[in-house]
């Protein structure tokens, strides 16, 4: 009985049934995303051999590398909502693994800067290359109606969510090319 209510458990998130039977298909269909991409992040986890809170730090660190932005435990401690004890033992266990580099602040000598290593950067890509994927293939198989649509819907339902928080700025959206001709 247990595996089949934590098996189900995603399958009834509303709080009132939906309208119409093609709102509800597509309810359950975002709850099954949902689902199936919290599985895939655990799976992501588990293949990168690191705990919960060591697979986001070097999650952070490599995104904090990709945008120039140097970052030391300090900074850590606060993205991951951890004391400074407990991300001294994050750090330590990801240099003993190979994983991070520690060194010495440029501008102050109490400080330390935390670097991902390549190995750090592998581990990562490949836990999520096969999730990546699979997105990236179905959906570069839509109508660029289709993904209009999807993209416009999931924007609404986000925005639903967040209750209109700005979202931050993406650098790094790939803006689609006008159609030839307009």
């Amino acid at each position: 009985m247990p595996l089949t209510v934590v098996r189900r458990e995603h399958m009834h998130l509303y709080a009132r049934e939906p309208r119409t039977r093609t709102a509800k298909n597509a309810v359950d269909a975002l709850l099954r995303l949902q689902h199936a991409e919290e599985q895939q992040l655990d799976n992501a986890r588990s293949e990168s051999g690191l705990t919960k809170n060591e697979f986001l730090a070097v999650r952070y660190m490599l995104q904090a590398r990709r945008d120039g932005r140097a970052m030391g435990p300090k900074d850590l401690a606060v993205m991951l909502n951890v004391s400074n004890a407990s991300v001294t033992k994050i750090v330590d266990g990801l240099v003993v693994k190979g994983d991070f580099v520690r060194s010495a602040h440029p501008t102050d000598r109490r400080a330390q800067v935390l670097e991902p290593t390549v190995q750090a950067a592998q581990k990562i890509d490949e836990s999520y290359a096969r999730f990546h994927e699979a997105v990236v293939e179905v959906v570069d198989h839509l109508s660029r109606e289709d993904n209009e649509v999807l993209a416009r819907v999931l924007s609404s339902v986000v925005q639903a969510l967040t209750g209109g928080a700005p979202a931050p700025v993406d650098e790094y959206t790939i803006e689609e090319p006008a159609p030839a001709g307009s």
